[in-house]
């Protein structure tokens, strides 16, 4: 293999969606208990977006280069390695480097492509489904019977939670702004929904029955009304800031109604907290995709060298489900 790969750069190191342009990298050093992905597609995500801008810096040791999520097959093997063979088709979470020809990934964060998925929709898998189980099932504790609400629900989380949800045998509630995305969200599966751009989501939320989980992307200007909605022994989990991070809390509603709030990220998490993470989600989540049951939407593909139209596009907001380059 040649020493150097193409991999999008950022153009004086941050910037607008434009900044991004096609150039070279060194491939990456193979480490042991690593696997070398020839990558074919990889996911595109906000935080993508945040490191482009310079507001969400790589964490220690993790490439510069964007991307959180790969599809593509195995083109080397690390020491150590046994799980994994060349030409194995893998899906990987990565901390950093899936918008280039190869990743480098501690092998525990791959799983393995389902039958029934081509590289596009595999890419579209570990980011938006390792942070739904860890948010919604493990630390929100969703249960058969429950009600989620899911914010922005036209997003890559947002329909993956529901679909998700769905499989597990929950009732979903759902926000988006617009009446066509409103459509889509019902005909993917929700059971309620509510154009949050035309007037009080809350109240028709209120109006449609208890919330037991929220999973919420918005931050500061839905907080109020998040703990208001929540039903008595609710639990809010935030994985988001849009509108921003501060907000006042009434403790005696959390008292009175007895409510979980709480919230993660996912790409700081240690390599073995990531692999203990991948492993539940093989065995509770992979056979929804398997089966059929969960089947993320792919709204648009671009080819790598137009990373910055994909940008750009995810920024305006108007996608419904997740968006991919393909490499």
């Amino acid at each position: 293999m040649a020493r150097m790969m193409r991999a999008i750069t950022i153009r004086g190191g941050r910037g607008a969606a434009d900044a991004l342009e096609l150039g070279e990298a060194p491939r990456p050093e193979l480490r042991p208990g690593q696997v070398l992905i020839r990558v074919r597609a990889a996911g595109v995500n906000r935080p993508d977006i945040l490191q482009r801008q310079g507001r969400y810096p790589p964490p220690p040791g993790a490439s510069p280069i964007l991307g959180l999520e790969v599809a593509g097959e195995i083109a080397a093997v690390g020491e150590g390695v046994v799980r994994w063979r060349e030409g194995d088709r893998v899906t990987a979470l990565l901390a950093g480097g899936g918008y280039a020809e190869y990743a480098a990934v501690d092998a525990r964060h791959a799983l393995p492509v389902p039958a029934a998925l081509d590289f596009v929709q595999a890419a579209a898998l570990p980011e938006t489904v390792f942070t739904v189980w860890t948010n919604v099932f493990e630390r929100g504790a969703l249960k058969a019977g429950e009600t989620l609400l899911v914010h922005g629900a036209n997003s890559g989380i947002g329909v993956t939670a529901i679909l998700m949800a769905k499989a597990a045998g929950a009732r979903v509630y759902a926000t988006a702004r617009g009446v066509e995305k409103i459509m889509r969200v019902r005909a993917l599966g929700a059971d309620f929904s509510v154009d949050a751009s035309a007037g009080d989501w809350a109240t028709a939320i209120k109006g449609a029955g208890p919330v037991d989980v929220l999973l919420d992307m918005v931050g500061s200007e839905y907080f109020a009304r998040n703990v208001d909605v929540l039903a008595p022994d609710g639990r809010l989990v935030i994985i988001a800031v849009l509108t921003g991070a501060s907000a006042e809390l009434n403790l005696l509603n959390v008292m009175l109604k007895r409510l979980t709030i709480t919230g993660s990220t996912l790409r700081a998490r240690d390599a073995d907290e990531k692999a203990r993470l991948a492993g539940a989600v093989e065995k509770h989540v992979w056979p929804w995709i398997s089966s059929g049951a969960v089947r993320i939407p792919v709204d648009r593909a671009f080819p790598l060298e137009r990373a910055g139209e994909a940008h750009a596009w995810l920024e305006q907001g108007a996608q419904f489900g997740k968006v991919v380059l393909t490499v």
